[in-house]
């Protein structure tokens, strides 16, 4: 079958897809000043020849003061998507809402239901239906049949008013603008519910096959199980083997006049064997249990973020790691030990690649109450563009001596749980990455 590779692409661009760290908003906010962008340009050049006409009266002077606010609007919003924080539904929304004041403005001088730009709602509400849940779809439909009706009754009062027109002629254009308002709500009502259930089933497909990665890769992790279970094996045989020789020496019976001295050091020696069977054993055990939904526990976030600073400082003495609680310290938290391990795998992944510090802050998610941000900070070089559009995926790194399974299973982990990872390049070098974790509404007992 024949591939179009521009085609994937221009797909890929107007229906951003969810993956690992960059997050559905913030794709969309940059195709939407994209848009705004071109809109802006190619009103520009029509009304320019529009202005070429002198017996047309085109308000230059107010469409040069509205192009220059959306070019600000544009540069701010740009400057939006580089700070270092996530940007959510009620903030992408804010910024389709702009577009529309932008448009109602430039409606209200240029013409009003009589403007071709006014299909232009249409156009942000399929946007609003792409990106947004359906209750923010549902308000900017109602929104923008009642802006369409506003200016269909300002136009039709304009029209009785206007002389020269003959009956028939008022007649037939008003009728004209009450079709156009008719196959508009059509118009919006079908985006509303086809294009909002077409993107809900675009999300669950996503949904669906990242489920679908995971349990692949679960199986990858028993085959892991099994072969690590084969090491053990092979490890616990040469302390057993050990342990027979001493047992037998203990046991001849030439030999039962041996010294306290030498029965110490046989029994020491028995003790060092037998510790490192357990050892063995409890590798695989950890291993076995560290993905296991059903091993939760409740715990506050202060032990949370002890275990966890403890490892850390312990396994890796020489790294400069700066812990903060901003949060209640007895805020309860269910953690099952793959939590732990997928906040652990990105702190490690912050050391090695800081040049000097990382910093992690424990603080209580400001666009939500009822989840634990954790944030990740490290100074140094970033991550590359062309690695964070696909971070999260597997076999995906920025560190060319890794596999790149790390966050793939640490984002998998965490959306077990309810949470997710962004990252981001920071302005100021290094990067941030954020993680949400879902809080519990009981206390520990």
């Amino acid at each position: 079958m024949r591939q179009f590779p521009g085609l994937n692409r221009l797909a890929a661009w107007l229906i951003p897809v969810q993956s690992g760290d960059t997050s559905l908003t913030r794709q969309g906010l940059q195709r939407l000043l994209l848009l705004r962008a071109f809109v802006t340009g190619a009103s520009c050049a029509g009304l320019f020849a529009l202005m070429l006409f002198p017996g047309l009266d085109v308000p230059g002077g107010f469409i040069a003061g509205l192009v220059a606010a959306i070019v600000v609007s544009i540069l701010l919003g740009y400057w939006h998507l580089n700070l270092s924080r996530p940007i959510g539904n009620t903030e992408l929304f804010l910024h389709i809402l702009v577009d529309v004041v932008f448009l109602v403005l430039l409606l209200l001088n240029t013409g009003g239901v009589g403007n071709p730009l006014i299909s232009y709602l249409l156009v942000l509400l399929a946007v609003t239906a792409t990106l947004l849940p359906r209750a923010f779809v549902n308000s900017f439909a109602v929104g923008s049949i009642l802006i369409y009706t506003f200016f269909l009754l300002l136009d039709l009062s304009a029209e009785q008013n206007m002389p020269g027109m003959s009956g028939n002629a008022q007649d037939m254009f008003e009728l004209h603008l009450v079709g156009m308002w008719v196959i508009f709500v059509v118009s919006a009502v079908l985006i509303t519910v086809f294009i909002s259930a077409m993107a809900i089933a675009v999300r669950d497909r996503e949904h669906h096959l990242a489920e679908a990665r995971e349990n692949e890769m679960r199986n990858e992790q028993l085959v892991a199980i099994g072969t690590l279970a084969a090491g053990t094996a092979h490890a616990l045989g040469t302390p057993l083997s050990t342990m027979a020789v001493i047992l037998n020496d203990l046991d001849d019976p030439e030999r039962e006049n041996l010294e306290g001295d030498s029965v110490k050091q046989e029994i020491g020696l028995l003790r060092e064997q037998v510790s490192r069977c357990k050892h063995s054993i409890n590798q695989l055990i950890r291993y076995y249990h560290k993905d296991d939904p059903s091993a939760r526990e409740r715990v506050t976030l202060a032990r949370f973020a002890a275990d966890i600073q403890d490892y850390i400082l312990n396994v890796h003495p020489a790294a400069r790691v700066e812990f903060k609680l901003a949060a209640e310290p007895e805020t309860p938290l269910d953690v099952e030990p793959s939590l732990r391990h997928a906040v652990i795998n990105i702190i490690e992944n912050g050391i090695k690649a800081a040049r000097k510090t990382v910093d992690v802050d424990y603080a209580l998610d400001p666009e939500d109450a009822r989840n634990l941000l954790i944030s990740v900070t490290d100074d140094g070089p970033g991550i590359p563009e062309e690695v964070l559009e696909r971070i999260g995926e597997p076999f995906v790194s920025r560190r060319k001596d890794s596999m790149g399974l790390g966050i793939f299973l640490a984002n998998a982990a965490l959306r077990r749980a309810g949470g997710n990872i962004e990252m981001f390049n920071r302005q100021a070098g290094g990067a941030l990455t954020l993680i949400r974790l879902p809080l519990t509404s009981e206390a520990v007992s």
